[in-house]
């Protein structure tokens, strides 16, 4: 039997049309859909909709690690690794980390992301016990301060030793599958986490990564991993699910992913989206510093929500937070003041 695969076709704005259905809840809608096959794909309206696709798309997504999924939230990237490809070796000192931190949250961070190893193209495994020595100081200082703060990282030790200094949702990029333990830790401290769709390691994962289609492939093992760690403990209201761009994917891998991402919807999580500053921002945009990527990285992350993205994990949060609240208003069609 043919798989069919339905996904929205987001609009925004104040002239919501009768009968378009709300996408997770919140102020996106929409009324038609494309039935995806891996043969072809047919526009129809949402009367064609299963119900069970109807659900998943529709149900409001709860809130995570205390943040709202009804409105555009921002994860801000904190490294504190020498060697990450954008910003290795800025911030592995202490009070470097933690001024950068606070800087990030000043600027609109909802959440910040604390990785000690870096998962570039090519990356070396680091011992949990060096991957521990930079990050736990640094999370219990932003835990001090009331920030909310995931761990990025693959590993069950280092997931416990965040937990204990204070940190609020585990990401990982292999999807629990480089330690099915730190899933175990994740179930039995009842914390979020943000399961990320990659094949290989950081070691191995660009040579020559091939599917037969990108975007149901990766949809695929995603829904795959979520069903894994679910079985585990972990309650679907408590994940976030994340593609897994510039991870084992080649430009066009990438670009076929995001220009369908609404499909992920169908997955019943909450989405994240990690384009910032990658590799194919800067051959698409012909940008070869990392650091000079922002624009690219910010024109993509706002096609994300417009697609219905729940977060954005971004190095530019200031430049960032200053599109979304653009975007926001041109979509409400008014703007609030702030109040002084």
């Amino acid at each position: 039997m043919t798989q069919i695969y339905y996904r929205p076709l987001v609009q925004g704005g104040l002239a919501r049309p009768e009968g378009a259905l709300p996408l997770c809840g919140g102020p996106l809608w929409f009324n038609q859909i494309e039935m995806i096959t891996r043969s072809g794909i047919k526009v129809t309206g949402v009367e064609d909709l299963p119900e069970d696709w109807s659900r998943r798309l529709c149900r409001p997504r709860p809130a995570l690690a205390g943040l709202s999924m009804e409105r555009p939230t921002i994860m801000g990237i904190l490294n504190t690794t020498p060697d990450s490809f954008s910003d290795g070796g800025r911030h592995d000192d202490l009070d470097a980390a933690i001024a950068h931190a606070r800087a990030m949250l000043a600027a609109g961070a909802d959440m910040i992301d604390v990785g000690g190893e870096s998962t570039r193209p090519g990356a070396a495994y680091i011992d949990p016990e060096e991957e521990i020595r930079r990050t736990a100081p640094v999370i219990q200082a932003l835990h001090d301060i009331g920030a909310r703060i995931s761990i990025d990282t693959r590993k069950a030790d280092v997931g416990r030793a965040a937990y204990r200094a204070g940190a609020t949702l585990i990401n990982d990029v292999s999807g629990f599958t480089h330690d099915p333990a730190l899933a175990e830790v994740a179930a039995a401290t009842a914390l979020p986490v943000c399961v990320m769709h990659m094949r290989g390691t950081p070691g191995d994962m660009h040579l020559a990564p091939s599917y037969d289609n990108a975007l149901l492939d990766t949809y695929d093992e995603l829904e795959t991993r979520i069903a894994a760690v679910e079985a585990l403990g972990i309650p679907r209201a408590r994940i976030l699910a994340d593609p897994g761009i510039g991870f084992a994917k080649t430009v066009d891998h990438n670009l076929e992913i995001l220009n369908r991402l609404s499909l992920f919807h169908g997955l019943g999580c909450p989405l994240l989206l990690g384009v910032s500053r990658k590799r194919f921002i800067g051959t698409v945009g012909q940008t070869e510093t990392p650091t000079d990527r922002a624009a690219g990285s910010i024109a993509v992350a706002l096609a994300g929500i417009a697609q219905g993205v729940q977060m954005l994990r971004v190095h530019d949060v200031a430049e960032t937070a200053q599109a979304l609240r653009l975007w926001q208003a041109v979509q409400a069609g008014a703007w609030v003041q702030p109040a002084p």
